[in-house]
């Protein structure tokens, strides 16, 4: 069980998270950009929602593996993403839609980790730290 229950998120349970981001890359379907993508959010509960990247020949019909492993999470009654990985060739970050959708279920102290396909060095960030000054709920509620 991953600790969930505590301030900080163990290695253990991000290496999981890489593992589960690198296997989910693998189903990516990436004909025009040839650049897969692949996610692991780690919900609250402790259960792992992975997603890959999806493109579509009309272009911004597809959706990144970010958003897709999100929503997942949603759709099965997750709330609150504790950890995001995200595994691209390159250490890849996500675009500013998905640091939004991240952010409506991510709290400041979230963890994002990037990964490349191989290798154990990891980029580790914060939701805080990747997206400093979002627009979210409390903006809406103070109108």
């Amino acid at each position: 069980m991953p600790s969930t229950n505590k301030k900080q998120i163990l290695d253990s349970d991000l290496a999981r998270l890489v593992s589960c981001a690198r296997e989910a890359r693998g189903r990516a379907y990436a004909p025009y950009s040839h650049y897969a993508v692949g996610a692991a959010a780690m919900g609250k509960s402790g259960k792992i929602f992975m997603g890959c990247n999806v493109e579509n020949a009309a272009f911004p019909s597809g959706l990144c593996a970010e958003r897709v492993a999100i929503f997942k999470a949603v759709s099965e009654g997750e709330r609150e993403i504790i950890a995001l990985a995200v595994v691209t060739a390159n250490h890849g970050s996500p675009c500013g839609a998905c640091r939004q959708v991240l952010s409506e279920f991510a709290r400041d102290n979230a963890v994002i980790v990037l990964a490349a396909t191989r290798g154990s060095k990891w980029k580790r960030f914060t939701m805080k730290e990747i997206l400093p000054d979002r627009f979210g709920r409390q903006d809406l509620l103070s109108v």
